[in-house]
């Protein structure tokens, strides 16, 4: 039985679901059912970057803080958070009608900092 909760702001709209949801791996078929969708694991992830919170501090209405966790972790370390991001970004680039990835990089001396000290005072030792 799946229960309803308040939503959060946090959480994903219809719309924005549909978008992320090819993005974000199955379950495994052939193994046990999935108890919590995927769809409220996100939301979860959302909730608690969003407020700056700690895992263990999510509201209970949400899934379990370690599953969510858990998630997290796993799909940080498949890169799926990395590809999602590519993925929207060629998405939104395309919806502007500009080329999905951009053509031209610059770089100048605001974007790329060096040492707040430059020269070799920065890698000297001090006089005694």
């Amino acid at each position: 039985m799946q229960r309803t909760r308040t939503s959060y702001p946090s959480d994903l709209s219809d719309e924005e679901w549909a978008i992320l949801e090819p993005l974000i791996p199955a379950p495994k078929p052939g193994g046990r059912p999935a108890k919590v969708p995927r769809r409220e694991i996100v939301n979860a992830i959302l909730y608690v970057l969003e407020n700056g919170i700690k895992w263990r501090a999510m509201p209970h209405d949400l899934p379990h803080w370690s599953t969510v966790y858990h998630y997290f972790r796993k799909w940080q370390k498949e890169r799926v958070w990395e590809r999602a991001a590519q993925a929207l970004v060629r998405r939104d680039r395309e919806r502007e009608r500009r080329y999905a990835s951009p053509s031209a990089l610059v770089v100048d001396s605001q974007s790329v900092k060096t040492t707040e000290k430059g020269g070799p005072e920065a890698t000297t030792e001090p006089r005694g």
